[in-house]
């Protein structure tokens, strides 16, 4: 599914619970709400004056709430469209917004080296955490206790008691920074992305469970779902998602405290997850009777359970108890179509990752166990474990489209560079002979390259010389696609450049460029009809629909020639906008405004 809506780069976005709404916001201020099931604009919001820095939605209620570079921090309310409480505090940029999970608080996040606690019911401050000593940019709340974290640039991952709001530990963190934080849902521990592993930690006191190697990169969030954690990255533009198997990730202290004596009482383990602090109070599903409006009788006065009273008390129980008649009743009948389709099985591990040799070495606080000393393959297990990290690998085939930005050429092999060995065993090269290989299409590469320049040279030249619509022509008659993009490229710098004349030219280059496979020539061709549509089709229109003219106007018969030129021309291109506008991405988004701009041609 691509949405469109915003008009300025965006800054960051945030999925409600159901998966049915995206909230987005833009470095213009505007915060923009889609509806995943209809694929449509639901509600914009406008009102910061600066970039849009984090966003959150309520668990429980309709509102989202919004952090931003102008320093304040905002609740809408989606129902009414419109801002019902700002919260202003913060001297810098917003960085992070976290509810609690019993909707009540609101964890803020700033670049002033500050954590604010705001109370959502009686709207005011009412702690500041002012411990680090640099910008702020992650907090997470803990899903049970009265507990949260938050992680600064000064590499410090500290943990708060909402209770007495002061530190219980902070952890420092190693030569890379952490990414993304996350607690287990359970609560027993906080997981920490960093560039290339993912680390288990606990606190009272601050401790490392476990380490897993993950090269992983820019991580940019964490989810935890079927025991398994799943963790999401970007490189430039490519998204890639990485899953842990927690099964096999210590998350607490595994090793006993002293032995066990037979004279004294056996004292019970803390459960995992249990909680220390006090606990969220969530919204129940049960809708009993309030107390106060229950009528107290004597014994004396007490009817039979027939009367209507108690009938009445009965009757007032809507008490679920089945959690699969909670979801029928309160979920939505429609649902999202998916690719893939949601499912609740774990992800299986790719047949083609090979098991990590090993895990990196932890110090533990106390004796470690015999077997985290040895390497994998020493272990006395002869079960044969899947990997620990995996990701996902597509078999990937040459694609129709070339990018324009790419980091190595489309089908390039190294051995295609190098002779065929006749016999196998002799697999070492001369260097000369390798050398030779290399530099075979070296100096076709180099006549290309001349060639192409040279033809630049001659339109320059001519551009100087005469006018802009002979140096176009030049270009056309030299019949090569890369001399028109470039020129095409400096031409749409300078829209005041367009005349009619110069329309009726480019047009035909225009189709053969939105057909090219170089996304670089889709992109140029685009940027130019774009500019022909918006400056130029209402003129056409309006000369083709003029009554003809009594007598004879040389100018205006030339006009009309070059208007009726044009609208063949874009009538052909409408036809290959309408069969791109279905395609997915940033070009299906421009070719869906550019069917729009040519829908009175039809």
């Amino acid at each position: 599914m691509s949405l469109t809506g915003h008009t300025s780069p965006i800054e960051s976005l945030q999925v409600n619970t159901n998966e049915n709404l995206i909230v987005a916001g833009s470095q213009s201020g505007s915060i923009r709400v889609w509806d995943l099931e209809a694929a449509k604009i639901l509600r914009s919001l406008l009102g910061h004056k600066a970039n849009i820095c984090s966003l959150d939605f309520h668990p429980y209620g309709s509102i989202v709430a919004s952090g931003s570079l102008d320093t304040n921090i905002k609740l809408w309310d989606m129902r009414k469209k419109n801002c019902v409480f700002r919260y202003k505090g913060h001297t810098e940029a917003v960085r992070c917004l976290r509810f609690s999970p019993d909707g009540k608080w609101l964890a803020s996040a700033a670049d002033d080296h500050t954590v604010k606690l705001w109370d959502l019911v009686a709207g005011k401050l009412v702690f500041e955490f002012t411990e680090h000593t640099g910008p702020v940019n992650v907090v997470e709340f803990h899903p049970n206790e009265y507990l949260l974290a938050s992680r600064s640039s000064d590499r410090t991952v500290r943990f708060w008691d909402l209770e007495k709001f002061q530190v219980v530990s902070c952890i420092e963190e190693e030569a890379t920074p952490v990414r993304c934080v996350l607690f287990n849902p359970d609560g027993c521990c906080l997981y920490s992305g960093f560039q290339d592993s993912l680390r288990v930690y606990g606190w009272e006191p601050e401790r490392c469970f476990d380490v897993v190697l993950v090269n992983w990169g820019k991580v940019a969030d964490l989810s935890v779902r079927n025991n398994q954690l799943i963790g999401v990255s970007f490189a430039q533009s490519t998204v890639s998602s990485f899953v842990v198997d927690l099964s096999r990730v210590i998350k607490s202290d595994s090793i006993s405290h002293g032995l066990i004596r037979d004279d004294e009482p056996l004292v019970p383990p803390i459960p995992t997850g249990s909680s220390l602090r006090r606990i969220y109070d969530r919204p129940s599903t049960s809708c009993s009777k309030p107390q106060s409006r229950v009528k107290r009788n004597s014994e004396s006065e007490r009817r039979s359970p027939s009367s209507e009273d108690d009938r009445d008390e009965k009757e007032s129980k809507a008490e679920i108890q089945n959690p699969e008649d909670y979801n029928e009743i309160f979920q939505p009948k429609n649902a999202i179509c998916r690719t893939p389709p949601q499912n609740s099985e774990p992800f299986p591990a790719p047949p083609e990752d090979e098991p990590i040799a090993a895990k990196e070495a932890v110090k533990p606080t106390q004796a470690p166990d015999v077997q985290t000393l040895l390497p994998k393959q020493e272990l006395p297990n002869p079960v044969q474990r899947p990997s620990i990290a995996s990701s996902a690998a597509l078999t990937r085939a040459e694609p129709l489209v070339i990018p324009a930005a790419r980091n190595e050429p489309i089908g390039l092999k190294a051995s295609d560079f190098l002779p065929a060995v006749k016999n196998q065993s002799q697999t070492e090269l001369v260097d000369e002979e390798a050398i030779s290989q290399i530099r075979k299409g070296h100096e076709t590469m180099c006549v290309v390259l001349t060639s192409r320049r040279k033809n630049l040279d001659t339109v320059q030249a001519v551009w100087s010389s005469s006018d802009i619509k002979n140096s176009v022509d030049s270009a056309v008659a030299i019949n090569d696609l890369s001399v028109v993009v470039d020129l095409l490229n400096i031409i749409n710098q300078k829209p005041s450049l367009w005349k009619l004349d110069l329309c009726a030219i480019v047009l035909p280059q225009v189709e053969k460029l939105l057909q090219s496979k170089y996304e670089s020539y889709v992109q140029t061709g685009c940027t130019s009809l774009k500019l022909i549509l918006q400056r130029f089709l209402p003129l056409i229109t309006d000369i083709l629909a003029a009554p003809p003219s009594v007598g004879v106007d040389i100018t205006r018969e030339e006009r009309l020639h070059k208007c009726k030129l044009c609208y063949r021309q874009l009538k052909n291109i409408s036809s290959i906008i309408k069969t791109k506008s279905g395609l997915s991405g940033r070009h299906g988004s421009t070719f869906r405004e550019l069917h729009l701009l040519m829908a009175v041609l039809e």
